[in-house]
Order: structure tokens, then C-alpha cells, then sequence
């Protein structure tokens, strides 16, 4: 698509049209910090983290936020702890989240191994990173390793598609088990959406095919209304949600008020479970929509609840979320 418009005159340069760049933070807790930045001919901005597992951060569409942001916002992979209570002060939210790989969910100590509170994996730097305009999309790159002496080496090989005149990011990882044992694997996609997306004007839109478990007692008072929002309210304590899909692996967030839709679809062979975060707290105001293979009870109890996911030695597995923004022509 450039390169016909390069061909016809109509541009000089792809920059004219896309952004795909790495820069530095120069200051700040997230003093630095590699990002590369991605703005494409379609109006979706995007910051890519290399040093935090190639992840997704701020994320604006037609120039209006669309992710959500926690009160931390970046920091320096320096500065990412895998304590019991660090995660709290260095959670950035961002787009995608990515939780695992060997558990997700509470801080826990499974057969006398500790594991932090949603794994290790966002505080993993990417390797052999390559950025390049192809054609009608902006493909970025990088592998991810999580290793131990003596012990797992699990290796993501992470490719993120983003076509030059659209508005969507596509992230495929191929989660590769390469040691000579079996080994349990937990994943989570952890996507959040912010305001002005999300506000009490926003619904969500979930396939009528499914089965919805709430995470605990305060979750099923909200049974019912798991897809309409209400205004920050101090101090409200979150919700969780696991949605149980039968065929359709997609969600619509709808904002007609703002005019835009967010479609979010994956693989639900690998993926089989929506895990859902609803916090309507003021100041963590969010929704989360996170596809993965576990129910997010962290990896003691998941063995012992017999949902681990086990990667044979040498097999790989691979997931796939696609994110798409729209805008709704308002009739009115």
C-alpha cells in the first residue's frame, strides 16, 4: 500500500502516513525505558514495551485514550520486583498485560517454589527485537525467556501485526516448552480498557452461549450487570468474572456516547476461559478483559484443582488476541 503510494506521488515517505520508531524515556520512574512507538495511517496509537516482555502500554484511538492506566503508570524494568507486594506499586496497566508464565493469579508457593503475584513474565526483557513496515501492516518482533538453573526454559516467540490503514493489533506467541520434562503453564492476556472507552454510557457485549462464574460472594451480588458500568465509586472493591464460552471467543465494548467500539477475539482452544475485571473504584476506574487457559488462583491451587495446563517437553502451544477499535456513526 506505501509503496503504491510512493509509486503514484502521492507520498515521499511512510512516515508521512505511519509512525514505527523506538526512543528512550529520558526521566522519571521510567527513566530508561525502551518503548517503540507505532501510529498508523488509521488513527491507532500504540506504545510497545521491549522491556517488559514486548507488552502493549497507552493505547489512543483517533486521538482519544483507550487503555487504562494505573496509578503507577511506566517504570523502569529495573525497577519491576517479583516480591509478594511490589506488584501493587509497579502494576502499569496498559493494553496488554501479559501474566505467566508458569502462574498467574495470588502470590503463591507451590511445591516448596515461590511465585509472585501474576508470574514473572512483564519484568522479562524482549530479545531479538526487529520492527519493519511490510507491505499493509507494521510487523514487530522479539522472543521472551523464562529459564531457571536446573530447571524450566519456556520461550515465547512473540509477532505483533498492525495494518498501516487500520486500527487493530494483532499479538500471535508461540509459547515454546524446550527442556527435556513436562511443565505447567498458566497465561493470561491481561487487557484494560479506561476511560473515556469505559464510562456508564459503555455496555458490553458478550456471545448468549456461555456460562458466567463469579470469582467470589461480592462478585455474584453483581450477577446481572457484569456488562453495564456505573460511575467511580470511592473505595468499591473489584469484581471477576469467568466467562465460559461455548463457540464465539469474542467481546464488543460499545461506547455510543463516545461513538467507538473495541472488539476483542482470541484463540479459545488455547485460551478456553474470559476472565473478566470489573473495578468501578475512583482512581482505578477499569475493565479488564483477559483471555487465558486458567481460572487466576495462582499455581498451588490450580494443581490442586486439576486445571493446570501442562506443556509436554519440547511442544509448543500458540495464542492469539486480536484487538480492534471502530468508529459508530451516530444517527441522532
Amino acid at each position: 500500500m506505501l509503496t503504491e503510494l510512493i509509486k503514484k506521488g502521492y507520498i515521499g515517505n511512510p512516515a508521512q502516513l505511519v509512525t514505527l520508531r523506538r526512543v528512550t524515556v529520558a526521566e522519571g520512574k521510567a527513566k530508561g525505558t525502551g518503548i517503540i512507538e507505532v501510529r498508523t495511517a488509521g488513527g491507532l496509537e500504540l506504545d510497545l514495551l521491549p522491556d517488559a516482555g514486548l507488552d502493549i502500554g497507552q493505547c489512543r484511538f483517533r486521538g482519544v485514550n483507550m487503555s487504562w492506566m494505573s496509578k503507577n503508570g511506566y517504570d523502569s524494568p529495573a525497577a519491576i520486583s517479583p516480591y509478594e507486594t511490589e506488584f501493587v506499586n509497579t502494576f502499569p496497566g496498559g493494553l496488554l498485560y501479559t501474566c505467566g508464565l508458569r502462574s498467574a493469579g495470588p502470590a503463591n508457593r507451590d511445591n516448596g517454589e515461590w511465585h509472585p503475584l501474576h508470574g514473572r513474565y512483564h519484568s522479562l526483557l524482549a530479545d531479538n527485537i526487529t520492527t519493519d513496515i511490510s507491505g499493509d501492516e507494521l510487523l514487530v518482533k522479539g522472543t521472551v525467556r523464562e529459564t531457571a538453573l536446573f530447571g524450566h526454559v519456556l520461550e515465547v516467540k512473540r509477532t505483533i501485526r498492525i495494518p498501516v490503514r487500520g486500527a487493530s493489533v494483532t499479538v500471535e506467541d508461540v509459547v515454546t516448552n524446550q527442556t527435556h520434562f513436562d511443565e505447567e503453564i498458566m497465561q493470561i492476556y491481561h487487557c484494560n480498557f479506561g476511560y473515556p472507552l469505559l464510562s456508564e454510557r459503555a455496555k458490553l457485549v458478550l456471545p448468549s452461549a456461555r456460562r458466567t462464574i463469579p470469582r467470589t460472594e461480592f462478585a455474584a451480588t453483581g450477577l446481572g450487570r457484569e456488562c453495564v458500568f456505573d460511575p467511580p465509586v470511592p473505595g468499591e472493591e473489584e469484581r471477576v468474572f469467568f466467562h465460559l464460552m461455548e463457540r464465539t471467543f469474542a467481546a464488543r465494548l460499545e461506547n455510543p456516547e463516545l461513538g467507538v467500539n473495541m472488539k476483542i477475539s482470541w484463540t479459545g482452544d488455547t485460551l478456553p476461559v474470559l476472565s473478566q475485571w470489573r473495578c468501578m473504584a475512583a482512581g482505578d476506574y477499569v475493565l479488564g478483559l483477559e483471555p487465558t487457559n486458567c481460572y487466576i488462583h495462582g499455581r498451588h491451587e490450580e494443581r490442586e484443582n486439576g486445571t493446570l495446563k501442562v506443556l509436554r517437553a519440547f511442544e509448543s502451544v500458540t495464542n492469539k488476541v486480536k484487538i480492534e477499535f471502530s468508529e459508530v456513526k451516530n444517527n441522532g
